[in-house]
């Protein structure tokens, strides 16, 4: 081996080496930021999706406040944390009116479920079953509770941490409302970071890719969670008229049920109740509410479930519920997009695909 052949295996290895370090230490930095960044990336990633979904909402009021951002952006988050703070006003005095009824029965020893109808045993295959076992838990369940106080104990702390859950995060995305509003009042820059990363990624097409996120963000909160909050609102409205006990709180029930796509099963026991507890006029009406509720979803998911996206309905629903269920409610967003994005490539891999493959 030459003189000049040592040379030049040096500078290989040394250039190996200088790579293999800086390579190193931007991994060691990226960790390094994730790290630190771990417990904002929740508050930070739920600011994005509200951030653009409420964009095109955002720019109306911008232009009907003459170009003044940073105030409508206020305007924005005031309105943000006013539709989630609401809400959980309601809900939160429907269930300390619960407990405090609860209690009141226990300290009283009145029956806590009142007795079934006779009428009820009339009804055809479910009235003899439906009404003994409403008729046990109507006079037993007093003898019931006490019997099972030790596991009632130690479902306590249970239901204990499970409320400051829920306390924790209607207070992150409370947070995140307000880095929402922190984007849209710099929207310009976010918009410019956005269209960066983009490019980095896909290239000549990174526009095109930014636009499909973008447009698949706002198509699952329209059409999922947006129509989910419409058939709330008609369920709590309609539970609130016929007196149904807890409206909150099963309005609550049907918000979630109605994301994962079955709050019509939440209807049932509802309708059923007030056939057992009302007039038969009273809970046909409350029967027909019912069933315009959960057609709502019918009529309007088509309408409003990807709108504007380039990808087909079914590909966003898929990757909606999916992400979902393997994410949680952020998983909506994400499962959606990644979906969206890989569904793209995979066409765009396809019409690129030889000459003689696409003649056959």
């Amino acid at each position: 081996m030459t003189t000049e052949q040592l040379v030049d295996n040096r500078d290989y290895v040394n250039r190996g080496v200088e790579v293999s370090t800086h390579v190193g230490l931007v991994i060691l930095l990226v960790a390094a930021c994730f790290l630190f960044l771990r417990p904002f990336l929740p508050l930070i990633t739920w600011g994005i999706i509200i951030a653009i979904s409420v964009y095109p909402s955002y720019r109306k009021l911008q232009v009907a406040l003459r170009d003044r951002g940073v105030l409508s952006s206020v305007v924005i988050t005031i309105l943000l944390l006013a539709f989630l703070v609401c809400p959980v006003v309601l809900l939160a005095g429907t269930l300390v009116g619960g407990i405090q009824t609860l209690a009141a029965h226990l300290k009283d020893g009145t029956p806590i479920i009142p007795p079934p109808p006779a009428s009820i045993e009339t009804w055809p295959v479910i009235g003899v079953p439906l009404k003994s076992v409403w008729s046990l838990a109507s006079t037993n369940i007093a003898t019931a509770l006490r019997s099972f106080a030790p596991q009632i104990k130690a479902v306590v702390p249970w239901l204990l941490s499970a409320s400051a859950g829920i306390g924790l995060t209607v207070l992150q995305f409370a947070f995140s409302m307000v880095v929402a509003g922190i984007l849209l009042a710099n929207a310009r820059g976010a918009a410019g970071a956005a269209h960066s990363f983009a490019t980095r990624i896909f290239g000549d097409q990174g526009t095109e890719f930014e636009r499909l996120a973008s447009s698949t963000i706002r198509s699952v909160a329209t059409g999922i969670l947006g129509v989910a909050l419409i058939q709330s609102l008609l369920a709590a409205l309609g539970f609130l008229v016929a007196g149904l006990p807890g409206a909150g709180l099963w309005a609550t029930v049907f918000l979630i049920a109605a994301v994962l796509q079955v709050g019509t099963l939440i209807l049932v026991p509802c309708v059923i109740y007030m056939f057992a507890v009302s007039s038969v006029t009273k809970a046909v009406i409350f029967m027909f509410w019912c069933l315009i509720v959960a057609l709502v979803d019918n009529v309007l998911k088509p309408l409003l479930l990807g709108r504007g996206a380039a990808v087909p309905i079914a590909v966003v629903f898929l990757g909606a519920i999916g992400g979902f269920v393997a994410l949680g409610i952020v998983g909506l967003f994400v499962g959606a997009i990644v979906l969206s994005v890989g569904y793209k490539l995979f066409i765009a891999w396809l019409d690129r695909a030889p000459a003689s493959i696409q003649k056959i």
